[in-house]
């Protein structure tokens, strides 16, 4: 049985194929259009997925939405939102009038497909992605975001092949609203740049803290309202935050304004909060989930590896996944794993979830576009591509590193990824000037050996999609400089040889030079664009940066042959 998924309209447009109930391929649209957080129906990765699977638009059995729209515009209307007069808002009715409510003519149209359609909730979606692509049999479900239909906070319980939804917070109560208000606030794009804010945080005290409760109310279960005077979300697109907000807060920041320690400040209480009410919503789910000891977490929140930690260390749960695409982008894989699994009779596969599921390219590819691009290559054995490649980065060279099928999800995780020397101190400072051109408070992310963790970073189990940000262990964050943040912390990925044989190989390689099992790992792109995804992105990004190596396959690329 083939179910195709498909996210759309929002943000992070993607599709994925499951076909009797195993992800044959999944890839988000942005990057093939090489737009980011591209929207649009996901028509290139559609025929992506379709030609990974073997099969036309007439073969697929059903196509699984990932939310309900009439219910999403039954929010619109009832809130008051549909009613005004703005571009953002007319863009939005638009999509509803002409795609969204006619899923079954888009898809036609476009696509020649003329099968079911069917649609499934959006925190649903969410939960789904994270419970069957786990380990665990049975396990509590927690979904934090924005807003989907309605719900901004969904709890679930799953067992077997079934997921039960036990209760919600909704719209316009929102954690995720209250973030990405701030982070607007703060002079960062909204839907966009959450993860600065993180990253800013840890630069600051959360002194704000007593403020913030006067806009964000919790009770003793964990829910929470928002006092709506300090926002404009509900009625104006144009911000997020209300004249209430920046009386209590001061001026906001620009764009382009200075960052100032009381832009840290907020910042760091808002973090705060984050984690105590994730916390304290995981705490109140585990007690009427009956006890669970497994926690499945998804939604744009669920990207917050530090959020994630404290939820790992201090709720009641014992273990804990959160897939690598827990944000919308992964809104197409839980809605056709859903589709498949929910309700069937048959023993679920427990092997652990690979990402790896975007396109691969073959030698041939390769060649064709490193020709075009004028680049001089030679290829290399396995042996000797991995011991250059080690020395290259012990002697701070920054590499391109281009292997395998793409990543699903907004991390490169060792196949579109810049590899570098997490030893040298200045490596951090280097790679924004000369390659990524990015603020110099955000981190960058170790890649560790799996079976090395636990003597590098307080990890009790793997941390295999960034995800988690561990404690650096005494004596070790002055080995690893590059990748250890200004808090001691470390977002971490643990690479196992199963998962990824080829980067496994390479960081052994660099240990075997260096003493050290780790590497600094930045997704292979600049500022403002997409992840690469063809060798034709690759030599376009290696050639419009100061990159100093590009592997691609087996052929070491240098500019300077």
């Amino acid at each position: 049985m083939n179910i195709l998924g498909v996210s759309c309209y929002f943000h992070d447009a993607s599709a994925t194929l499951v076909r009797d109930g195993a992800i044959v391929a999944a890839a988000e649209e942005e990057r093939f259009t090489r737009k980011k957080h591209d929207s649009r129906l996901p028509e290139e990765a559609i025929r992506y997925c379709l030609r990974e699977g073997g099969l036309d638009m007439g073969q697929v059995d059903a196509v699984c939405f990932y939310e309900k729209p009439l219910r999403k515009l039954e929010r619109l209307l009832a809130t008051g939102r549909a009613r005004r007069g703005d571009a953002a808002t007319a863009r939005q009715l638009s999509l509803f009038l002409h795609e969204r409510l006619f899923m079954e003519r888009v898809l036609a149209d476009r696509l020649g497909y003329a099968g079911p359609v069917r649609y499934c909730d959006h925190h649903l979606s969410h939960a789904a992605c994270a419970y069957f692509t786990s380990p665990f049999d049975s396990a509590a479900l927690m979904t934090v975001d924005a807003v989907g239909e309605w719900a901004s906070t969904a709890q679930f319980v799953a067992r077997g092949n079934t997921i039960r939804r036990l209760r919600e917070i909704r719209y316009p109560h929102s954690l995720g609203m209250l973030y990405s208000a701030v982070t607007g606030f703060l002079g960062f794009k909204v839907n966009n740049d959450e993860y600065k804010v993180m990253g800013l945080a840890s630069y600051g005290r959360p002194t704000y803290a007593d403020r913030l409760e006067r806009v964000f109310r919790q009770g003793p279960d964990g829910s929470f309202r928002l006092n709506l005077d300090f926002f404009s979300f509900t009625h104006d697109t144009r911000r997020m935050h209300s004249e209430r907000f920046a009386e209590l807060f001061g001026p906001p920041r620009t764009p382009d304004g200075p960052l100032e320690q009381r832009h840290m400040d907020i910042a760091a209480s808002v973090q705060a909060l984050t984690e105590r009410t994730m916390v304290a919503l995981a705490a109140s789910l585990h007690e009427v989930s009956g006890g669970m000891q497994a926690l499945c977490l998804a939604g744009g929140l669920a990207l917050n590896c530090v959020a994630n930690t404290r939820v790992l260390r201090q709720s009641p749960f014992s273990a804990l996944h959160v897939p690598p695409a827990a944000a919308d982008g992964g809104g197409s894989m839980g809605a056709a794993l859903y589709c498949y699994w929910h309700g069937r009779d048959e023993a679920r596969p427990r092997e652990p979830h690979n990402p790896l599921l975007g396109p691969a390219y073959d030698e041939q590819d390769m060649q064709a576009a490193l020709h075009a691009a004028g680049l001089p290559f030679r290829r290399l054995d396995d042996e000797t591509l991995f011991r250059r490649t080690a020395e290259l980065i012990a002697r701070d060279q920054i590499v391109g590193w281009f292997q395998g099928r793409m990543e699903f999800g907004p991390r490169a995780l060792g196949n579109r990824s810049i590899l570098a020397n997490a030893t040298n101190a200045a490596m951090k400072d280097i790679i924004n000037a000369r390659i990524k051109f990015r603020e110099d408070f955000r981190p960058f992310a170790p890649a560790v050996l799996e079976e090395r963790a636990a003597q590098w970073f307080d990890l009790d189990g793997p941390s295999p999609y960034m995800l988690l940000a561990p404690q650096v262990l005494p004596g070790q964050g002055a080995r690893i400089p590059a990748v250890t943040h200004c808090d001691n912390s470390a977002r971490v990925q643990t690479v196992r040889a199963a998962d990824n044989p080829r980067l496994h190989r390479l960081i052994a390689a660099f240990e075997a030079l260096s003493g050290v099992p780790v590497v600094m790992n930045t997704s292979f792109n600049v500022r403002g664009e997409p992840i690469v995804c063809s060798p034709q992105d690759a030599c376009n990004c290696f050639l419009k940066t100061d990159l100093d190596f590009l592997v691609m396959g087996n052929f070491l690329v240098d500019k300077g042959f």
